[in-house]
């Protein structure tokens, strides 16, 4: 008899150091969360972003210069559409402005399921295609208004800012707003990248 209540004293203790060992694996802590941080600061940039370069839109597509000479008689008006380029630029400013305003529905997304993958892997994708076709825009914009600032004595292009400076002002200061919108395109790739890392 004492052999048997020895057994079942050491069955018991021995159940209840099992129950011990897997105390500490059922309260193991939970690994936590996804930090939200970056899908809101993404938020914001974007919105930063859509108002620079819809901004710079506006400016170039409203700007318009009249040049009159003899007695108003005769008038020279210059729009963006006379030259390509800056009718590429406008069209650029406006597909990043539409497509960045679009994207803040994926960014909302990001920061109620922070954790997704797929979709933070497209809109890397469509950052760098819209930054590729902004860097396009501003760049040609902006050698065309050098080219209208300075002109080319080796080609006998002259300045032309000198008669429109109007005109050419407002597309400078556009530039500024379009290249801030690239600076920040490229930022939000970079944090698109460190949140996929995560």
């Amino acid at each position: 008899m004492p052999k048997k209540v020895r057994d079942s004293e050491q069955e018991e203790h021995e159940q209840e150091g099992g129950d011990e060992v897997s105390e500490p694996e059922e309260a193991a802590p939970k690994t936590p969360p996804p930090n939200r941080g970056i899908s809101k600061l993404d938020f914001v940039m974007r919105i930063v972003a859509a108002i620079s370069i819809m901004g710079s839109a506006i400016a170039v597509g409203t700007a318009n210069h009249t040049l009159s000479f003899f007695n108003q008689f005769i008038r020279f008006k210059t729009q963006y559409q006379d030259l390509p380029t800056f009718t590429f630029f406008v069209v650029s400013n406006v597909i990043a402005t539409a497509y960045l305003i679009l994207s803040l529905a994926l960014s909302v997304f990001h920061m109620l399921k922070s954790g997704a993958k797929v979709t933070r892997t497209v809109l890397i994708i469509l950052d760098m295609i819209i930054l590729s076709l902004l860097t396009a825009g501003a760049s040609a914009a902006a050698a065309i208004t050098h080219l209208a600032h300075k002109g080319n004595v080796q080609a006998n292009w002259s300045a032309i800012c000198q008669q429109y400076n109007s005109f050419c002002e407002r597309v400078s200061g556009s530039l500024v707003g379009s290249f801030i919108g690239i600076l920040v395109l490229m930022l939000l790739i970079v944090l698109s990248a460190v949140a996929l890392s995560r």
